[in-house]
């Protein structure tokens, strides 16, 4: 079980540095994927905002950062977790063409909350 547990928070700690790093450094594709018209509306709604994408990637920064230490990966896991439940909500009602990728990404968080619970019994018992 333990293994397990690395190997999941490697593998979505590589995911979210590997989509926070490359938008930092200006890496992804200078044309936009074709979008659907509800898509293109959520997605300059974002855009017009100014700040969420750049918050969103520092979050993703940090929560990959923190997964990626044994010690702090049960706070990685919970910082996250809105992430990854919203990147799943997008897809699941805009663009389902990429939810089955988005649905192990949410597994993999909802089992380390799993393999993590005893870390998270303080915070809601008296």
């Amino acid at each position: 079980m333990k293994i397990v547990v690395i190997i999941v928070r490697v593998l979505l700690a590589a995911m979210y540095l590997f989509a926070s790093v490359s938008f930092f450094l200006h890496l992804m594709p200078k044309e936009a994927p074709a979008m659907s018209a509800a898509q293109t509306t959520f997605m300059s709604g974002v855009m017009a905002s100014i700040y969420l994408m750049p918050l969103i990637k520092v979050t993703e920064l940090i929560g990959g950062i923190l997964l990626l230490i044994g010690r702090t990966a049960p706070l990685g896991a919970l910082v996250i977790f809105p992430v990854t439940l919203n990147i799943f909500l997008y897809h699941a009602f805009l663009g389902p063409k990429e939810l089955p990728m988005v649905a192990v990404m949410l597994l993999f968080n909802l089992f380390l909350f799993y393999a993590y619970r005893t870390k998270y019994l303080p915070i809601v018992s008296k």
